[in-house]
């Protein structure tokens, strides 16, 4: 990481108690070679490790621990006080590949017009070993509304594009990177590298998967501000998430139970956000239920049990 001239990038880190990874974290940011990088490292009143660590690095980069309001205002309070030219978001689990700053700002550098790069990604465990390559596809702005094909710690952005559009909706908990993205493609194009960048850890604790359904219900928002409508595969996706929470099909219950509380739940998730259930969905649920639903059981043939 070359501090001998002013910073061409500055990289954010918003924190609270992640000490078990944060280490990381860190050491992936300070081993990036070929560009000038400011380190901003915002926690938000750690209890565990985390403080302990973090004094170890001494003045190596800028930390500041204080109760602050969640994760987006962190984000926030380092993008707006950064110095870099272009700006990257590395959550305190995550971590970036060697060389991914690097060719990051010459891939802006080179582009002009670019409001902002992301490129691959991967999904690793607590160890760090990779679980599987993040589903990232090149960017279609139709497509972006059906998926957030994006992976976020990958995504570098330039700071006057941030300042236009605005910076992360600190009312969001879970979906604010979703939100920031449909904003820069409402102006602009975001330009996709093959490179692998950035790996996001993957575990049972993580905000992601710990919050699973409340992260789905804010997507699903999120998504009707921008686009007006919320489709199938955004439905789907909240429809599984419930029925997941409350029904746990490892204790043998009737196999037809889960796919149709999924059907009733999507059903009321459509008219919800969408106000109408589209005749494609309910000519697919009717299919399903004459192939699958077995009326025997609810009225078996006369003179049996």
């Amino acid at each position: 990481m070359d501090r001998s001239r002013p910073p061409e990038i500055t990289i954010v880190t918003p924190s609270l108690n992640q000490g078990r990874f944060i280490r990381r974290t860190i050491e992936s940011v300070l081993s990036q070679d070929g560009v000038a990088i400011e380190y901003l490292l915002f926690d938000g009143g750690s209890t565990d490790e985390t403080l302990e660590i973090l004094r170890q690095y001494g003045g190596r980069f800028s930390w500041v621990s204080e109760k602050d309001r969640g994760q987006a205002a962190a984000v926030n309070k380092g993008w707006r006080r950064a110095r870099g030219k272009y700006l990257g978001w590395l959550n305190s689990d995550d971590i970036y590949l060697p060389g991914a700053l690097a060719q990051a700002v010459a891939f802006l550098e080179a582009r002009p017009g670019a409001a902002a790069v992301y490129g691959e990604g991967y999904h690793i465990a607590e160890d760090d070993r990779k679980i599987e390559r993040y589903p990232t596809e090149p960017f279609d702005r139709k497509r972006l509304g059906e998926t957030c094909f994006i992976c976020q710690p990958t995504v570098f952005l330039r700071r006057s594009v941030v300042e236009e559009v605005g910076y992360l909706d600190e009312s969001l908990h879970y979906a604010m990177d979703y939100d920031l993205w449909f904003r820069i493609a409402r102006r602009y194009g975001m330009f996709y590298s093959k490179s692998d960048w950035a790996c996001t850890r993957f575990y049972p604790g993580s905000k992601t998967l710990g919050h699973r359904l409340q992260a789905h219900r804010e997507i699903l928002k999120v998504v009707q501000r921008h686009t007006g409508a919320v489709p199938p595969s955004w439905v789907y996706g909240y429809a599984h998430a419930v029925m997941e929470r409350y029904l746990d099909r490892s204790r043998g219950l009737h196999p037809l139970l889960f796919p149709a509380g999924l059907i009733l739940i999507s059903a009321k998730t459509f008219w919800q956000f969408n106000r109408r259930v589209p005749l494609a969905e309910c000519r697919r649920w009717w299919t399903w239920l004459r192939r699958n639903f077995q009326w025997r059981y609810f009225f078996p043939p006369k003179g049996k049990p």
